[in-house]
């Protein structure tokens, strides 16, 4: 009987005919879908665009959206930069990319940001959520509400980092959208996607897009991302001369395929764009976080439980005065917080009275002496006084002449709010402190003044310990 035995080379050729059967050809088959968008983001006209509203897995372009939503916190006051952020054991478990962070690490808020838009960690990504929202899937809500803000209609975000999950789902229009609101919204937070590599705190991590930063010139950002389901994805955004071109890709099969399909629908951009267009910066949404709500309501309820006194028609010798708000609105807000502590009551800016007579620790039959003596007393000549610093809170000591100073911000507005968050949580060190803004060249100074040297320095210490900068002001200053 003959045996018949296969030649190596036939042997050779089953083999491999099973490995594209059963690997490469399913691979082939579920290859992740192909979308493009190009726009000029200057005026947001959209250039190219291909498959751009079908709903795809973006991928870690979603931590474009966690990071927007954390600009807002900062710029809200819901956070700070420097406040120091317990990582949980779900944040420290994320699977890979990750910045290695471990379960009851403290590390600073910025740097949760830098290894968010450089490395891509994420678990850095889902310590920003867990930190705002206290949970995950709280935060991934409030990414939807804020996309749904954006206009990025058929954007559902379930993570805040962009791992495969049913139902997380986004389309290169949107992310594009985002990446404009990214450009013009925060502007300076915006250099962080440029850096070829950056200090995340424990260490210093590379740009996962540093090749395309590299070699195509005016690229400075935005976010690649990448999975099984989605494929190799990217926002990129490039400045040339004043042209600057947003383009996004999905499912692209490779990073060195999807940066040179990247960079020939940037080259697109650029060749179509107008080289002179009136720039129209997309509308900043509203604030739409969660803390800012809750204390919106009891703002609301505490004004409707403390209605303004009537006006005086004059003033008490000796009182303490203070400077009426000239926007109602804001008036509003500060007399309603202040009220609640039993601090002080602010006076109507359209009164006929500047100032406000603020009522005594001391037994009931003061506020009635002090009463009498308006009406016996002459009234005081009135004199013109220059432009005065705004003061919404204020002293009875007198003989104090030491402060404390806790940042510059780039407006009143901001300065007056971080005044107020702070002597409110603050209420025994700050007690009997006032809150001023000073105007200068580099900004607002946001000071506490009133106080003595001793009340100064427990304060600052005490601010200091929870992260809050400060420094004292001596009489001289």
């Amino acid at each position: 009987m003959k045996v018949r035995h296969t030649s190596p080379a036939r042997l050779g050729l089953l083999v491999i005919s099973l490995v594209w059967l059963l690997v490469a050809l399913p691979l082939s088959v579920s290859a992740a879908p192909y979308a493009a968008f190009v726009m000029d983001a200057r005026s947001g006209e959209v250039l190219h665009a291909r498959n751009a509203d079908t709903r795809l897995h973006p991928a870690s372009l979603t931590k474009m959206m966690t990071l927007y939503v954390a600009f807002q916190a900062i710029e809200n006051g819901e956070i700070g930069l420097d406040t120091t952020v317990t990582i949980s054991a779900n944040a420290a478990a994320e699977q890979p990319s990750k910045l290695g962070l471990r379960a009851g690490q403290r590390i600073k808020f910025r740097f949760l940001i830098r290894a968010s838009a450089v490395k891509s960690a994420n678990d850095a990504a889902t310590a920003i959520g867990e930190i705002l929202e206290g949970s995950e899937a709280a935060f991934a809500r409030r990414m939807t509400r804020t996309a749904k803000a954006l206009g990025m209609s058929k954007t559902t975000f379930k993570n805040a980092h962009g791992l495969t999950e049913a139902g997380h789902l986004s389309t290169a229009r949107d992310m594009s959208i985002l990446g404009r609101h990214m450009l013009y919204d925060y502007p300076e937070y915006y250099n962080l996607f440029s850096r070829i590599t950056t200090d995340a705190g424990i260490k210093t991590v590379p740009n996962t897009n540093r090749r395309l930063l590299s070699n195509y010139k005016g690229a400075d950002g935005i976010k690649t991302g990448y999975t099984r389901a989605a494929g190799f994805n990217l926002v990129a955004s490039a400045e040339r001369g004043n042209e600057r071109i947003i383009a996004t890709v999905f499912g692209g099969r490779s990073t060195a395929t999807r940066n040179a399909r990247v960079a020939e629908l940037l080259d697109m951009g650029f060749k179509r764009a107008p080289s002179q267009v009136a720039l129209r910066k997309p509308a900043k949404p509203a604030y739409g976080g969660s803390r800012a709500t809750a204390k919106t309501i009891r703002v609301v309820r505490a004004v409707k439980q403390s209605p303004r006194p009537k006006a005086r028609s004059s003033l008490v010798d000796g009182a303490p005065v203070l400077v009426s708000l000239k926007d109602d609105v804001r008036q509003a807000l500060f007399e309603a917080q202040v009220n609640s502590a039993s601090d002080v009551q602010v006076t109507n800016a359209a009164s006929a009275s500047t100032a406000a007579v603020l009522q005594s620790p001391k037994p009931a039959a003061r506020p009635k002496a002090l009463m009498m003596a308006s009406l016996t007393q002459p009234k005081p000549e009135t004199k013109a006084m220059p432009n005065p610093e705004v003061v919404t809170r204020l002293s009875t000591s007198g003989g104090r002449h030491w402060g404390i100073n806790i940042g510059k911000y780039p407006n009143r507005y901001r300065a007056e709010r971080v005044l107020l968050k702070t002597a409110l949580a603050e209420m025994s060190t700050l007690n009997g402190a006032r809150r001023t803004v000073t105007e200068r060249k580099s900004g607002y100074d946001a000071n506490f003044v009133g106080m003595t040297r001793e009340s100064a320095d427990l304060a600052c210490r005490r601010l200091q310990a929870r992260n809050v900068q400060c420094f004292m002001i001596a009489p001289s200053s």
